[in-house]
């Protein structure tokens, strides 16, 4: 069958023309990266050792992973103005690095009904956003055609946004309660306004380690063969991953393979992005530990996710992400010297890492991404979700205004996580005492 995307080219079979010195790495590590500079695909056992790299094989590992960005991507560093809307926090998963999720009856879960859902879609549209991500928890007595109902009634509504929403997981718990395939689902998705799908739900993509993680969520093989589907209709993705738990340094490296598989068949994941676990708040940190749980990834690790990622995915994924609200802006800025490229988004709301203890706040403007792109001699560059350059910023002189930036309380103008979980008006519990379940009809959409 024809794919839908541009087919993946593959590492470039030329030498680089930038001879790096390497002789600091070692007799183990120093190959390894000589043999990726050089086009040769780095496999598991060389990305595992990558990531047990140590004292002086860090530098040349870095500068490695630059090196490749840069015959990648080039110079640009990018971010997209867009704004997350986490409509619902209620789920049926009990997740152990989740601190988001709630019970139907907990006094803290939410739902945001429709009109709320396009309210916030179009304030963000209006300051300027191109994309609105959305993802929830899992519902129970949901209707099970609820997420495209959603889809469409935010797509009528603004017509010129991209919709980035429907994880995996999300994809999966509608397409069983609608009693219909996962590709069918897909295409009504996509035939509603869907122009893309959040690859999370991923974490890592080891049954042994999501047996203890998140049992009872979506497989290793499903999240792949639905990522497949998805592609094949003409719905593109990112990928992600969750380190810094249980994972070992083989089982990274066994992620990132699957993902360079997926792409090689597909063609379809337009980024990659690291997210470090949270742990101040998770449930499997505060309530039932296992044993080996770290505390989230150090410093060091990050960098070293985001320099091994570069190297393995080189040819096949050209865009890593950093996470300014995992890290931190500083710790982020570091990331563009380890192989990443792009700043993420501007997210106006963020609700899942701050509710596990992320402590960065919830915006970060144009205005700061650009000032953090070019005090790293780079140039900052706006892009659409799926990477099309929309401006490029050469001259700091010639800025446009920044909306966002004008906004001066963020939290009182949007609204916060823990105002949120606090407003009567949007209590899950009462809609779902009364009988009722969260449906198109309820929430004032058109229905399937």
């Amino acid at each position: 069958m024809t794919q839908p995307f541009e087919p993946a080219t593959g590492p470039p079979c030329a030498p680089p023309t930038t001879v790096l010195n390497l002789s600091l790495a070692g007799s183990e590590v120093g190959p390894i990266l000589e043999r990726a500079l050089e086009g040769r695909e780095t496999t598991i056992e060389e990305g595992t050792r990558l990531f047990e790299a140590r004292g002086a094989e860090l530098m040349p590992l870095m500068a490695a992973a630059d090196h490749l960005r840069r015959e990648a991507v080039g110079e640009r560093v990018t971010y997209v103005v867009n704004r997350n809307i986490n409509f619902t926090n209620v789920c049926v998963k009990r997740c152990g690095f989740c601190a988001f999720s709630r019970g139907h009856r907990a006094g803290e879960g939410y739902f945001l009904p429709m009109e709320e859902v396009v309210r916030r879609a179009s304030e963000a549209w209006e300051l300027g956003a191109t994309e609105v991500c959305m993802q929830a928890g899992l519902p129970p007595g949901m209707d099970g055609w609820y997420y495209v109902d959603l889809v469409r009634t935010v797509k009528q509504a603004l017509p010129g946004i991209h919709i980035h929403g429907c994880s995996p997981e999300e994809v999966l718990y509608g397409s069983q309660l609608a009693g219909v395939s996962v590709a069918d689902y897909l295409a009504a998705l996509k035939e509603a306004g869907l122009g893309s799908l959040p690859g999370t739900s991923a974490e890592i993509l080891v049954d042994a380690v999501r047996d203890v993680i998140s049992p009872g969520r979506i497989t290793s093989a499903q999240w792949v063969e639905l990522l497949q589907t998805a592609h094949r209709l003409g719905l593109p993705s990112t990928s992600t991953i969750m380190y810094g738990h249980l994972e070992t340094s083989y089982h990274k490296a066994v992620h990132l393979h699957r993902l360079r598989a997926l792409q090689k068949e597909t063609g379809g994941i337009t980024e990659f992005v690291p997210l470090g676990f949270i742990y101040e708040d998770a449930p499997m940190f505060q309530k039932r530990r296992p044993a080996g749980l770290r505390q989230g990834p150090t410093g060091i690790e990050t960098m070293k996710m985001y320099a091994v990622s570069r190297i393995m995915l080189h040819g096949w994924i050209h865009n890593v992400q950093v996470s300014w609200v995992k890290e931190g802006p500083k710790l982020a800025q570091v990331g563009l010297m380890a192989g990443a490229n792009d700043l993420g988004g501007t997210l106006i709301n963020e609700s899942i890492s701050t509710a596990a203890g992320a402590r960065h706040g919830q915006l970060l403007t144009p205005t700061v991404m650009r000032a953090l792109a070019r005090e790293m001699g780079r140039i900052p560059a706006e892009r659409a979700t799926d990477y099309r350059i929309l401006r490029t910023f050469a001259d700091p002189a010639a800025d446009p205004e920044d909306l966002l930036a004008g906004v001066e309380n963020a939290d009182a103008r949007f609204g916060s996580y823990g105002k949120l979980i606090g407003e009567q008006r949007f209590r899950f519990k009462d809609v779902y005492a009364q009988g009722k379940r969260p449906s198109p009809q309820l929430a004032g959409g058109s229905g399937q």
